[in-house]
């Protein structure tokens, strides 16, 4: 999840400029233009907004950062992370007797492929659909084709750097979260031992917006209009810009910025992709007066909160012995206690959790989070491939961006409206929480592949 410190923290010489309200050939040229979205009628320009006529045809653009830059318990912010390094062969090294098949409970839970609880012979996700055909945007960090299990996932030629840096769609300093997203999405698992995705057979497009740590909201909104002409299904966005406690009537530039969220969503629908976006991991009510979460709040925003596990395999004998014969009996299906919540929130979806007096004790705590694909510097100017965990509604939107992948791969020609519904209408009910902390329900795989055949 990317995040804004406050109300006030418009990028740097950045703004938006909506063409409904001036002419193109109006603009001046010392006004540089960074990404021309003309297809919803906005310019992402840098340089002084104040020559450009017109009362209300510029905004300031916003900058986004990664709220889980950091390691915990470095970061005390509520998106925990714990990076665990690889040997390079995919297998794990911390010494744990576990392999990465077995510590992928947001995938046992759902039996989405051959890692997950297989009692006689029920079916799993992937003997219906493993989301061949399908495309799926990662707008984040950008995605490393380095790792074994996505070198076959991402789509080189149509990923793209969204940034003013002068790099590719790959990290390049910027962090492995988006890689961590992708594996969650489209994860093949090449070892055996490696992440399994919800959808292995769909392609990953990455659209990177984040230059080290930081990003600006132009870029994503480029970005999201880029994913759907390039023919992504989904679009994922595990960042966004929320704003607790202060009152978005005095700053008037986040409304013109959901509205510009809004119009780069409806373009999408248009084109038959979904925007999927995390909810936040602030614990915000966004249905308190005074708070906006975007874009989670934009209309036409599919939101995702999150949920997990808290004690999955703490040096429990019994789980270990479950995990032997393929059970899953933890619920995973609790509200995380960092999550978002509130009518913005579409489904909840698998995002981790964490036990925060847990960090640090000796209970392996981070079991609980989402295990999936990273990299790490290897001092080369390279990178080593890994697994690592991280919790946050960031880990739970690539849950439902699959999910988008399956469908799409089962019905080509559903509609966006109609993959919304298959989505909220096979969810699973009466969870913990209630409807604020889920929505229509928990995404639940099983029932909607069933219901996409």
């Amino acid at each position: 999840m990317a995040s804004a410190d406050g109300g006030e923290t418009p990028a740097a010489d950045r703004f938006l400029i909506d063409l409904r309200a001036v002419d193109r050939s109006d603009v001046p040229d010392e006004v540089e233009i960074v990404h021309d979205v003309s297809e919803i009628d906005l310019l992402a320009a840098r340089g002084d907004p104040e020559v450009v006529p017109g009362v209300d045809s510029t905004t300031p653009d916003v900058t986004v950062y990664q709220d889980n830059a950091g390691s915990v318990p470095e970061n005390a912010g509520p998106a925990a992370e714990v990076d665990k390094e690889s040997d390079g062969s995919g297998s794990p090294a911390w010494d744990d007797g576990l392999s990465n098949n077995e510590l992928q409970w947001d995938k046992r839970a759902q039996r989405v492929g051959d890692l997950s609880d297989r009692p006689g012979n029920r079916k799993t996700v992937h003997d219906t659909t493993t989301g061949e055909g399908a495309r799926v945007a990662v707008i984040d960090s950008g995605v490393s084709d380095a790792h074994p299990d996505l070198a076959d996932a991402v789509n080189e030629d149509l990923s793209e750097n969204f940034t003013t840096d002068e790099y590719d769609f790959r990290p390049n300093g910027a962090g492995d979260h988006g890689t961590h997203v992708a594996g969650t999405v489209a994860g093949t698992n090449a070892n055996g031992d490696g992440v399994l995705g919800t959808a292995p057979d769909a392609e990953v497009v990455s659209l990177r917006v984040f230059s080290g740590v930081e990003g600006a909201s132009g870029d994503v909104i480029a970005a999201v209009v880029a994913a759907a002409n390039k023919g992504c299904d989904a679009a994922n966005l595990s960042l966004g810009y929320p704003v607790p406690f202060v009152d978005p009537e005095e700053y008037p530039f986040l409304l013109d910025l959901k509205e510009a969220y809004e119009r780069a969503a409806a373009y999408a629908r248009d084109q038959d992709m979904l925007v999927v976006n995390s909810a936040g991991n602030d614990g915000l009510d966004m249905d308190a007066e005074g708070t906006l979460s975007l874009p989670t709040e934009a209309e036409g925003v599919f939101g995702v909160s999150a949920t997990g596990p808290i004690g999955f395999l703490w040096d429990d004998r019994k789980q270990r012995e479950d995990l032997a014969l393929k059970r899953l009996t933890d619920p995973t299906s609790s509200p995380a206690n960092y999550t978002n919540y509130g009518s913005a929130v579409d489904v909840s979806a698998a995002g981790g959790d964490y036990d925060p007096e847990a960090i640090d004790g000796e209970a392996e705590w981070f079991y609980d989070l989402v295990l999936s694909t990273i990299v790490t510097p290897d001092g080369d100017g390279g990178v080593e491939p890994g697994y690592g965990w991280k919790a946050g509604t960031s880990m739970a939107a690539p849950q439902v961006s699959g999910a988008v992948a399956l469908i799409r791969s089962l019905q080509p020609d559903t509609s966006v409206a109609e993959v919304e519904s298959l989505i909220r209408e096979t969810a699973s009910e009466d969870e913990p929480g209630g409807e604020a902390y889920h929505g229509a329900g928990h995404l639940d795989l099983r029932r909607l592949v069933k219901a996409a055949r």
